[in-house]
């Protein structure tokens, strides 16, 4: 593609001048600016690069709404492994549907094998940028916090695992009258249970700098790994430095396994107690020692947070409104237009009194009807992009009432768990008694073997007499013992149950999201081809515009009395 540097006009490689100002055409730096994707999305600017993917500010062109789009870098379009990420951060991200997860409006190919994310365009900067700046104060952590744990609870609660929380993957912005609003980002390397894994045995995937320990030697970590990262990421808020530092990835590895973190009241004085304690807690070693869940950090922040300054997630769904553009976003049909009307006048002057000739004539004509069918495929464009987003709005909807159902049983859930846990370690003491009971009674029973063993006496023996006698009260100790470890045991089991089966009325509703997410997906696929067909026709149409254009400017640029009505040609574009 080609690019007028003096009106932005778009050409293709095989044209040299722009046909509004003659202008020399220059090549544009990136060949994807100025690229509608899937029918309807207009690539604008690159706003950010990465190693995998760049980023670009881009234009929904039916709905003239301002998205973002990620395309995956053209040297890894081959690598199956990555563009099969780039799916699954388009699936999980899109079904988890909070407002402290980045939202994922689609998710396509282009012609050339080029695979691509649309996202909602976010305002604002990373988390990592906040914190180079130094220590924050501990409300704004917490504040913060509670929302990278409410995101990170939803993500939880749809199974949906991140592996790769940092503070880049993190965006805060403005919402408003000073709140910050936090949104997690990348779940590129994510994991559901219902996905196909994506690593081999012995691969490490995520951040060293924030890699739980059981991530260092095992792929098949759990939501606690999260917890694990989050508590780094708190740490490095409150202190401006990571619990860990190391020269080399391998130091990290072996710090997160072996060392304790050091407490952040020593680097960060004015750090709340129960603030430390919460941190320190997430940075156990042993998954089993973190809390029990993202929700159960979620209370604990909401005690620390100040009540003003961060933006919570909202208690109940609300149903989203149609977005469907009441008109065609008109812009570049009526610039055409306007351009069509100034040919018109172009003529008149041109041949006063006489009629024009026949090949200037058909172009004019060829450019009128190549508007009209142009303003026709985009009133259809618009009719389909209006069906496709009454689907997604249903589906917007559902994933929000869905969620809400989610999570309201996974808090529940996460009492459940609580409360499994703390009945665990109350009556851990009935099952160590009984425990003891049992080795009392193997150690009285080998004594009495080692006194001969029960037999018929011949005459008293005092070793013998003892021996029984200690191995009844041992069997006495035994059977107390035992029964108030079965009592015991009979009501962690109660508990378990419980959290058993509301574990089991989150699997179904996950399922429920699971099915009508597949059921959305058929409904919007001929919608979805419609629209690239006829954007497809659109951009051809267009493109002809500016070729006979160009020709019919090219016949006329040297008429002298024509140089008012060029230089209206140039303010038009």
């Amino acid at each position: 593609m080609k690019v007028c540097p003096s009106c932005k006009l778009q050409y293709q490689d095989e044209h040299e001048r722009c046909f509004v100002d003659d202008t020399p055409l220059v090549p544009m730096s990136d060949p994807w600016i100025g690229k509608t994707l899937a029918g309807r999305y207009l690539v604008e600017q690159a706003i950010g690069e990465g190693g995998m993917a760049t980023v670009y500010r881009a234009r929904h062109t039916l709905v003239d709404r301002p998205v973002a789009v990620k395309i995956l870098s053209s040297r890894l379009v081959n690598d199956p492994s990555l563009r099969e990420r780039f799916r699954r951060e388009a699936k999980n991200a899109a079904a988890l549907a909070h407002p402290n997860i980045i939202e994922i409006y689609d998710y396509g190919e282009t012609e050339e094998g080029a695979v691509f994310l649309v996202m909602e365009l976010l305002s604002g900067t990373s988390l990592q940028s906040h914190v180079d700046r130094g220590p924050m104060d501990p409300g704004r952590v917490a504040s913060l916090g509670l929302q990278i744990l409410q995101g990170l609870a939803r993500a939880h609660d749809f199974d949906v695992i991140h592996r790769d929380l940092k503070p880049e993957n993190i965006f805060v912005s403005q919402a408003g009258h000073g709140r910050e609003l936090v949104k997690l980002l990348d779940f590129g390397i994510a994991r559901s249970t219902h996905d196909s894994r994506l690593t081999n045995a012995g691969e490490i995937f995520g951040t060293p700098q924030y890699m739980a320990p059981e991530r260092i030697t095992s792929i098949d970590a759990g939501p606690a790994a999260d917890l694990y990262a989050v508590g780094c990421i708190l740490f490095e808020m409150l202190t401006g430095r990571l619990p860990f530092e190391s020269q080399e990835l391998t130091g990290y590895f072996i710090k997160h396994m072996q060392e304790p973190p050091p407490k952040p009241s020593e680097l960060a004085p004015q750090c709340p107690r129960r603030l430390e304690e919460l941190i320190l807690k997430l940075l156990a070693k042993k998954p089993e020692d973190r809390p029990v869940d993202a929700h159960a950090v979620i209370k604990e922040l909401q005690a620390l947070a100040p009540k003003t300054g961060s933006v919570p997630a909202p208690p109940m769904p609300t149903p989203s409104r149609p977005i469907a553009a009441p008109t065609l976003p008109p812009t570049t049909l009526e610039r055409w237009a306007r351009r069509t009307a100034i040919f018109e006048q172009m003529l008149a002057q041109a041949f006063p009194g006489s009629e024009p000739p026949a090949d200037l004539r058909a172009m004019l004509d060829t450019i009128r009807g190549a508007l009209r069918r142009v303003h026709e495929i985009r009133g259809e464009g618009l009719k389909e992009q209006r069906k496709l987003e009454e689907l997604e709005r249903e589906a917007r909807d559902n994933r929000a009432r869905l969620g809400f159902a989610v999570q309201s049983l996974a808090e529940d859930l996460s009492l459940a768990r609580e409360a499994a846990r703390q009945a665990g370690q109350e009556v851990q003491p009935y099952f160590d008694a009984e425990s003891q009971a049992k080795s009392g009674y193997d150690q009285a029973v080998a004594r009495l073997e080692t006194a001969g063993g029960y037999r018929v006496l011949a005459a008293p023996e005092e070793a013998f007499a003892r021996a029984l006698r200690d191995l009844a009260d041992a069997v006495d100790r035994w059977g107390l013992t035992r029964g108030a470890a079965e009592k015991a045991r009979r009501w962690v089991d109660a508990k378990k149950r419980e959290v058993e089966d509301l574990e089991l009325q989150v699997r179904t509703l996950r399922g429920n999201l699971d099915r009508t997410e597949n059921d959305y997906v058929e409904k919007r696929q001929s919608s979805e081809a419609a629209l690239t067909t006829g954007t497809t026709e659109a951009q051809s149409r267009e493109q002809q515009l500016t070729v006979t254009a160009t020709q019919f400017c090219d016949r006329l640029r040297g008429e002298s009395r024509l140089r008012e009505l060029f230089a209206r040609l140039e303010q038009e574009s």
